[in-house]
C-alpha cells in the first residue's frame, strides 16, 4: 500500500521527526506515528537523561575519590620532624619519617572533604537532570524558577542562622579546623570532638558530659591536637634548694624519659629546661617543656611528675611547704608586776544626805 504525504504530514506534521517515520513507515499508522513521541519519545528522553546523569555523576566521583586517595598516600603539606619517631635514634639516614598519625589525619580530612564534594555533585547533577526532565515534559520552568527564587529568599530571611550554621560547618570541614578525635577548646567548652555537621558539633567535656555546639556560634577555636603537642611543666623548688643542681636533676629526668621510656616514640624533641619561670613568696618555680605527639601531651606529663618527685627527693631538693605559719605577737618585757587595784566597797547603810545649801551673802 502507497502512503501519500499527506497521510505523513497530518500524522507527524510539516517536519516529522525520525521517531514519528519510523513508526508510520513500520506500521503504517497515523494513530500511532501521532502518538509516538509520547509514547516513546519522551520517556526515551527521560531515560537518557538520567543514564547520562548517573554517568556523569559516577565519572565525577571516580575523579574525586581518585583525587583524596592521592591526597591521603601523599606527603604534600605534611609536618617537618626532627625528633625521634617509633623507636630510631637520632641521626639515621634516609630523613625523619613522620608518626603514623599524620598519614592518618590525612587520611581522614581527605574522606571527609571527598564525602562533602561527592554530596556537591549528586545534588548539583541530579538538580540539573530534574529541571532538564520538567522541561522535557513541556512544563514551562520560568514560573518555576521565579517561585522558587522567591521561595529561595523567604526561606533566607527566616532561617538565617541555619544558613549561617551550614556555611561555618562548610568551611570547617573543607579548612580542617577540627576533626573526630581532636581535642578541642571551643570556647563554651573544651573536650573530645565525637561528631562533626555541617550545623553542629558535638564534643565531651572530661567529666562525661556532652556538650553540642552550633557552628554558626563558635568564634574561636584552639585545637590541641593537630601536628605536634607541648608538655609544660612547672616544678616548684624551696627557696633554700641549690637551683643549678635542681636544673640539672630536671634535665636528667626528661631526658631519661625521653630516651628510655614508654613514652619515647611519643616525644618529637629533646625535652628543654627554661629555667626559673616565676618568683614568689613561697617558692622558686622551674619550667620544663617537652614536644609531644598529639593528645600525649598529658600522659608524657604525668610520668615526668612521677619521676621529678623521685629524683629530686633522692638528690635533697626540697619542695615548698607553703607560706609560713604567721608569727604570734610579741610578748611584754619582764619587770615587777603592778599592783592591782583595791576593788571599791560598796555601802552598806542608808545614803547619807547631801549637806545643806549655804545661803548667799
Amino acid at each position: 500500500m502507497i502512503l501519500s504525504a499527506e497521510t505523513l504530514t497530518s500524522a507527524c506534521g510539516q517536519d516529522p521527526g525520525w521517531l514519528c517515520r519510523t513508526v508510520f513507515d513500520i506500521t503504517h499508522s497515523a494513530y500511532l506515528a501521532s502518538g509516538s513521541s509520547v509514547i516513546l519519545g519522551i520517556p526515551a528522553k527521560i531515560i537518557l537523561i538520567l543514564a547520562l546523569s548517573f554517568l556523569a555523576r559516577w565519572l565525577l566521583n571516580r575523579v574525586i575519590t581518585r583525587v583524596v586517595r592521592r591526597a591521603a598516600t601523599g606527603q604534600v603539606g605534611m609536618p617537618r620532624f626532627g625528633g625521634r619517631g617509633g623507636g630510631r635514634g637520632r641521626g639515621g639516614g634516609g630523613g625523619p619519617t613522620p608518626p603514623p598519625y599524620v598519614p592518618e589525619r590525612m587520611r581522614q580530612r581527605s574522606e571527609t572533604v571527598g564525602s562533602v564534594l561527592r554530596s556537591i555533585v549528586t545534588f548539583t547533577v541530579f538538580g540539573i537532570a530534574f529541571v532538564t526532565i520538567l522541561g522535557t515534559l513541556g512544563i514551562n520552568l520560568a514560573p518555576l524558577v521565579a517561585s522558587a527564587g522567591v521561595i529561595g529568599i523567604a526561606i533566607a530571611f527566616g532561617a538565617q542562622t541555619l544558613v549561617r550554621d551550614f556555611l561555618t560547618g562548610m568551611f570547617m570541614i573543607l579548612e580542617d579546623q577540627y576533626g573526630v578525635g581532636d581535642v578541642v577548646d571551643a570556647g563554651p567548652a573544651t573536650g573530645t570532638v565525637e561528631a562533626v555537621g555541617l550545623r553542629t558539633t558535638r564534643l565531651r567535656d572530661v567529666n562525661g558530659a556532652v556538650w553540642h555546639i552550633r557552628n554558626g556560634t563558635i568564634n574561636r577555636i584552639g585545637n590541641m591536637s593537630q601536628g605536634w603537642a607541648r608538655a609544660v611543666l612547672d616544678v616548684p623548688v624551696d627557696h633554700g634548694a641549690d637551683i643549678g643542681q635542681a636544673r640539672r636533676v630536671i634535665a636528667e629526668v626528661a631526658d631519661d624519659v625521653w630516651r628510655n621510656s614508654a613514652v619515647s616514640a611519643d616525644i618529637l624533641a629533646e625535652p628543654e629546661v627554661w629555667g626559673v619561670e616565676q618568683l614568689t613568696a613561697d617558692a622558686v618555680t622551674m619550667r620544663l617543656v617537652v614536644k609531644t605527639a598529639p593528645l600525649r601531651q598529658w600522659e608524657v606529663a604525668r610520668l615526668l611528675r612521677e619521676r621529678l618527685k623521685v629524683a629530686l627527693d633522692a638528690a635533697g631538693i626540697d619542695f615548698p611547704q607553703g607560706a609560713p605559719a604567721p608569727a604570734p605577737p610579741p610578748l611584754a618585757p619582764p619587770g615587777p608586776p603592778a599592783a592591782a587595784p583595791a576593788a571599791p566597797v560598796p555601802p552598806t547603810g542608808p545614803e547619807p544626805a547631801p549637806p545643806p545649801a549655804q545661803p548667799a551673802p
